[in-house]
């Protein structure tokens, strides 16, 4: 089944060229079992009803991949009557732009006209035009209403647009793509001409609408393949003439111009392929140096091997005890700390509970009285030292206000 589709998708359709104005656009339309020829004048079935148009192909032979399903007919070849009303349909239309541009300057609109059509069978008039913002032209309608007797339809587009529905050539000399065979228009991006290494003058890469030049994007896929394949600039590479930085990169040619470090002042080329990257990119502050030795092509060939340096062992400072101003005595049995008396008048410590220190459970006990008569005496200064301790008041004991000695 897939098979049989594949082939169904490669099988030839016969077409003709059609050209609604001369220098658009062509469509490809279904001959419908008559035979054209470059130049005949055709009537065309579209999606706006029966249309006038010229042949600038005739009958030939496409894959069907190319075609733009539905594919409409060729409904007759033109008679002379089609050709009295596409003539009056082209007066029609010349004097409706002229009137149009008349009342946008009574009105004072601020929008550009681009283009008047005329359906074939005078049953609409269409008008392009151009504006920075939204406007608001339903008193233009009324108006050309009232002058033409027929329905009015205004249409905003953008300048890309306009010059696809009004043509001309471009800086290359050819025709607007746009207006040739472009069928939509592709995003594109100043990063496009950057990647290119094309001027970044905006007069050289805009085109007539003024924006960004559409051929930008043709050869960008091209670029982003050959990046791949290039050093980037400032980069630190091997060659067989020694080591250098990138001063250029030339992406088309597949070759870099490099300045040597032991001859700074001479710039040679080399191809991708003859040279080694060292450093990818220009030289940060936290990147490692690069060793002397580290030359692939022009030296040994081998890169240097990393010697790990031994880590030393981590340094402590030693731990200092508060209260410890005896030697320790190992030989002892460790003992637990008794109890401190509680000092008449001072409020009872956080420490009751604490797990004795190690150095002094290992003090022996001719020691330990010393010792509190030490801590005593320390805890006697530090209080004479520190400001007098104020009190909290007992909210909860507070004597409750003798009545009649309320708020005021």
């Amino acid at each position: 089944m897939e098979e049989q589709m594949e082939v169904t998708a490669q099988a030839p359709v016969e077409v003709v060229d059609i050209q609604f104005r001369p220098g658009q656009k062509v469509y490809y339309f279904d001959p419908a079992g008559l035979r054209c020829h470059a130049g005949d004048h055709v009537i065309i079935d579209t999606a706006r009803g029966a249309e006038y148009g010229y042949c600038t192909a005739g009958n030939h032979m496409i894959s069907r991949r190319e075609v733009v399903a539905p594919l409409r007919p060729v409904l007759r070849l033109a008679t002379a009557q089609d050709e009295k009303i596409a003539a009056d349909n082209r007066a029609k239309e010349a004097k409706a732009f002229g009137v149009c541009l008349e009342k946008i300057r009574q009105q004072g609109l601020d929008m550009q006209l681009v283009s008047a059509e005329s359906a074939f069978d005078g049953s609409k008039l269409l008008f392009f035009f151009t504006a920075d913002e939204r406007v608001d032209f339903r008193e233009l309608v009324k108006s050309l209403a009232a002058v033409f007797h027929t329905r009015i339809e205004l249409r905003q587009i953008g300048v890309r647009d306009k010059a696809k529905m009004v043509g001309g050539l471009g800086i290359c000399g050819r025709p607007f793509c746009c207006a040739s065979f472009l069928d939509d228009f592709q995003p594109v991006s100043i990063k496009m001409a950057k990647t290119q290494n094309l001027s970044l003058n905006p007069a050289k890469i805009s085109g007539t609408c003024g924006r960004l030049m559409c051929c930008l994007k043709y050869e960008q896929d091209a670029y982003e393949d050959l990046l791949k394949h290039s050093p980037k600039a400032e980069s630190f590479v091997d060659t067989p003439d020694g080591r250098g930085t990138v001063a250029e990169v030339d992406l088309l040619r597949q070759r870099v111009k490099l300045r040597l470090e032991n001859q700074p002042d001479n710039l040679v080329w080399h191809k991708n392929e003859d040279i080694a990257v060292l450093r990818s990119g220009k030289a940060k502050k936290n990147d490692p140096p690069i060793p002397e030795d580290w030359a692939p092509i022009s030296g040994s060939g081998k890169r240097p091997e990393k010697r790990e340096t031994p880590e030393e062992p981590a340094l402590l400072d030693p731990i200092r005890f508060r209260y410890s101003t005896e030697s320790v005595v190992s030989e002892q049995p460790a003992q637990t700390r008794e109890e401190a008396p509680q000092e008449p008048g001072r409020s009872r410590s956080r420490r009751r509970n604490r797990k004795p220190r190690e150095a002094e459970a290992q003090q022996p006990k001719a020691a330990q009285p010393e010792r509190k008569q030490a801590r005593k005496q320390e805890g006697a200064e530090a209080q004479t030292k520190a400001k007098p301790h104020r009190r909290r008041p007992n909210y909860r004991h507070r004597k409750p206000k003798p009545t009649g000695q309320g708020e005021n």
